[in-house]
């Protein structure tokens, strides 16, 4: 494992570095953009940033420079990233979008396609969403029922997808169908790219306890789609599927604040009834506790980093690193708001310590153990592709999806 940058690495970070100080607000400990703006108003803000982003080139760093990317490399995108984590930027519009959709399309559309989509994407001129999760298929994606049948050179679909990051604004979106109930669940799926404007898409936004509506339920009622924009073969929706996922992997992992630093923060700022709080044993040992678990992380992150920086790609160690960051996100909220005492409960921003940082991260914590692979998916991989522990075993492997039992008589 190497902690230092190459040569070259110093002089990209250092130019990173340069663009983001002169171009963003450095990090203080308070609210995101998002939890201070509200969704609605984030949208402009986050579209004027991701222009800036194109203009400077830090916009598709991997991608080629024929749609619109800079050809770079997976590191110099880490680089990026770790930089821009020391600065306020409008995020949650377009990491799914750029960080998912694009690159599956990228993999499996035509020519002409990723001609006309990546670069409008990278600009920032046109917003992407991922539609797979469904009322009755959540961690269970392949268990998803939104139906695709052909007529002709069309598909006709029909279903529901739910907890839809930015529907509501989104130009474009992925989306994985059954086109073939006769056929085991994971082999009878076909995925497609679709405009969110198309006659019989009807998205509601729901709304979270934490007051935001990001999320949306999205209908389809015998949306038409042309076959050309069918993603992958008829029936292998599945493999284009987990094209998507393994990218969520890269784009998912790192919590955002409250981490760390911020709780150490809080316990010296907080008195107790018998004194500070950094002063209480039981405390310490919480601070401790996460001292390590932000060390682990850290240091698991750089074997990915090393991978990344050597021309390899990182394992499913990856896993791990969301399954460890996101309890940790949500614990480290939840003792924030129990050192707070009654005050814990109130969460107007100019009253509470931290601008309500630890009350708006313990309702929207939750979410970062579901997205992107839940906790019990992540342990599963990590047992079975990390570990080398045995399968589990899956009585649905070969049966048609139309004889899997639902509940309902």
């Amino acid at each position: 494992m190497d902690f230092t940058d190459t040569p070259e690495e110093a002089a990209y970070r250092a130019k990173v570095a340069a663009w983001l100080g002169a171009n963003a607000e450095p990090r203080h400990a308070g609210r995101s953009y998002k939890a201070r703006y509200g969704d609605d108003a984030l949208l402009p803000l986050a579209v004027e940033w991701q222009a800036k982003k194109f203009a400077a080139g830090f916009a598709g760093i991997t991608l080629p420079r024929d749609y619109g990317g800079q050809g770079g490399s997976r590191i110099q995108e880490v680089i990026y990233n770790q930089e821009e984590a020391g600065f306020v930027v409008p995020r949650g519009v377009y990491e799914i979008g750029l960080g998912m959709c694009v690159p599956t399309m990228l993999t499996y559309a035509t020519e002409e396609q990723k001609q006309r989509y990546a670069e409008p994407a990278l600009r920032g001129d046109e917003i992407w969403c991922q539609m797979f999760s469904e009322p009755a298929a959540g961690s269970d994606l392949a268990g998803l029922r939104t139906r695709a049948v052909r007529d002709g050179d069309d598909w006709i679909i029909n279903g529901q997808k739910i907890w839809i990051s930015g529907a509501h604004f989104c130009d474009f979106g992925v989306i994985v169908t059954r086109s073939d109930p006769k056929a085991p669940k994971h082999k009878g799926l076909t995925y497609f790219f679709l405009d969110m404007k198309s006659p019989g898409i009807e998205s509601r936004r729901i709304k979270q306890l934490s007051g935001q509506t990001n999320f949306n339920e999205v209908f389809f009622t015998d949306v038409r789609v042309p076959d050309a924009q069918r993603l992958g073969d008829i029936g292998n929706g599945w493999r284009v599927a987990l094209t998507t996922l393994m990218n969520e992997r890269l784009a998912v992992g790192e919590r955002p604040a409250p981490d760390f630093d911020e709780i150490f923060a809080l316990a010296r700022e907080l008195d107790l009834e018998d004194g500070p709080a950094i002063a209480d044993p039981a405390v310490r040992e919480k601070l401790a506790d996460w001292y390590v678990k932000m060390q682990g992380l850290r240091l698991t992150r750089f074997r990915a980093i090393t991978a990344l920086s050597r021309g390899q790609e990182p394992g499913p160690e990856a896993s791990i690193t969301k399954v460890v960051a996101g309890r940790k996100h949500q614990e480290i909220a939840e003792f924030g708001m129990d050192l707070m005492d009654m005050g814990g409960v109130c969460a107007d921003p100019q009253s509470m310590p931290m601008r309500a940082l630890f009350q708006d991260a313990l309702l929207s914590s939750p979410m970062g153990r579901i997205a992107g692979g839940t906790d019990e998916v992540l342990r599963n991989i990590i047992a079975e592709r990390v570990l080398g522990l045995p399968a589990d075993i899956r009585i649905d492997k070969d049966v048609p999806f139309e004889a899997l039992p639902t509940g309902v008589k």
